[in-house]
């Protein structure tokens, strides 16, 4: 329902959020799933296989002149940073320009740059297309979850959002088993092998690319664009589909908005929304993606160099621990997923961090005394990071919904960038050479460094954390074009 024309300038009152949220999830929430939420089993493919392969990359005939630490090192610190650019830059077209448009390019620049990745004839070639890799990456964080928040039913936007951030481990599996055959000589030459499973990413991304032409502009996005005819029309045909597959009549949409229409925000309005309006918020954002981003970027990046160094096991068999790993890893989104929608976005993401923090210690004492083999440090990894996933996926899930419509892709950008580089590009530089030294104590120190944050991370969501559970995005964060805020936004 419209009480003024649609364009930019205008005022329109409307139900597309409540009748977005009424929705039962139904086959074409799953098409949403699917085309936009599979792009993280190519980024844990990514990252799992340059980690698994940088010991082969390493050894004469591989094609390149590189070493181990520079695969861990230097490539990581530079995929990382693309990442962070590239969620900066993306993000801030995304709110201007629509999740649709970047969410298609994004996956396109990703795409390309993991196939130049596949013909890397020296170091500088590799370094520049794994830059470009987490360059269009980092895009992909901002419009999709921004997207999948904007068309995901209230009642189920916090596992749905917590699946698909951990479907990052699907790739990490399957990363882990396809460096086993890449890097098996017998299968491919040595100068071969690693090449393919970048030319594999290259043609996922491709199939991703063709589902996700067909899933829809957020409605949300267009009713504050000036697009308010085009985003009925989605929603409608979204209501037909639901309905058809159900069998059964909607419920009527109760809640109506006012909004006033623009065409983008300004970096002054969205600084003064994050920093002053909601610094609480932000807090809670800043201090989730530093412990959850250290933990990972900085740790995991390694583990083969672990395995390799500390418990002598063979480099192409690193790819059999992991993927045990990642299977624990996507085990927590999967099954803890539900809980942060029933029992509370603070009491599960508090928990989450806390309890992986601590698991994390104890690894560290018991690796430091030497109790540990591969497979029970494997088994210890599995737990810490069975927590510590559902904790790390529920930070892009926060920072999607507790910031204004307006300012939402950007959020996700700036708090991922930050958090990101402090844990992201630091950690694996520092991580690396720790490990390198192949001094117990120096990679126990790396582990403590990444329990504290974790730890500390927790404590502050215990405090700052935002009760959106089963809650609207508009009740969570009014939008600042709504032409009436309600008082309940400003809660932290």
């Amino acid at each position: 329902m419209a009480t003024a024309q649609s364009g930019t300038g205008r005022t329109v009152t409307t139900r597309i959020p409540a009748r977005l949220d009424r929705l039962p999830w139904s086959r074409w929430h799953w098409s949403v799933v699917i085309g936009l939420g599979t792009v993280w089993i190519l980024d844990g493919m990514e990252v799992t296989v340059v980690g698994n392969i940088a010991a082969r990359l390493s050894e004469p005939g591989s094609g390149l002149p590189i070493t181990s630490g520079e695969v861990t090192g230097i490539s990581a610190a530079l995929y990382v940073t693309g990442a962070c650019l590239g969620a900066l830059f993306w993000g801030r077209l995304t709110d201007i320009y629509g999740r649709k448009k970047l969410f298609l390019i994004t996956l396109a620049v990703y795409l390309g740059a993991t196939a130049m990745t596949a013909l890397s004839f020296d170091t500088w070639w590799f370094f520049l297309f794994r830059f470009l890799t987490g360059f269009g990456i980092g895009g992909e964080y901002a419009a999709i979850n921004s997207a999948i928040d904007e068309l995901i039913p209230a009642q189920y936007r916090g596992r749905v959002d917590l699946l698909i951030n951990g479907s990052y481990w699907l790739g990490a599996v399957a990363g882990a088993l396809l460096s086993i055959v890449a890097l098996d000589t017998s299968i491919f030459p040595a100068d071969v092998g690693w090449r393919l499973t970048f030319a594999l990413g290259a043609v996922l991304s491709l199939a991703i690319l063709l589902v996700r032409r067909h899933v829809p502009e957020s409605p949300r996005w267009l009713l504050i664009h000036g697009r308010h005819e085009e985003a009925e029309r989605i929603v409608a045909g979204i209501e037909k589909r639901v309905t058809a597959d159900g069998g059964r009549e909607l419920p009527p949409a109760e809640d109506e908005m006012t909004i006033h229409q623009r065409s983008r925000t300004t970096f002054t309005e969205i600084a003064r929304t994050v920093f002053a309006r909601y610094r609480r918020r932000s807090t809670l954002g800043f201090a989730l993606f530093i412990g959850q981003a250290f933990l990972y970027n900085a740790i995991t990046f390694g583990f083969g160099a672990i395995l390799t160094q500390f418990f002598d096991v063979p480099s192409g068999h690193t790819g059999y621990y992991f993927a045990v790993i990642a299977a624990g890893n996507f085990l927590g989104p999967l099954l803890l997923g539900k809980l942060f929608d029933t029992v509370g976005r603070r009491i599960m993401i508090s928990g989450t961090y806390v309890l992986s923090g601590a698991l994390l210690f104890g690894t560290a004492w018991l690796f430091d005394r030497g109790s540990l083999t591969a497979a029970t440090m494997t088994a210890c990894w599995c737990v810490v990071l069975f927590f510590a996933s559902a904790g790390a996926s529920s930070a892009y899930l926060t920072v999607s919904e507790i910031f204004p419509m307006e300012t939402r892709a950007m959020s996700i950008a700036f708090f991922y960038a930050i958090g990101t580089a402090a844990g992201g590009i630091s950690g694996p530089l520092l991580f690396a050479e720790l490990t390198n030294t192949g001094k117990v104590g120096d990679t126990v120190l790396a582990f403590q460094i990444g329990a504290g944050l974790m730890v500390a991370a927790g404590v502050v969501a215990a405090l700052l954390a935002v009760n959106a559970e089963r809650r609207s995005l508009e009740d969570i964060a009014t939008p600042l074009s709504a032409a009436e805020p309600k008082p309940a936004a400003a809660r932290p």
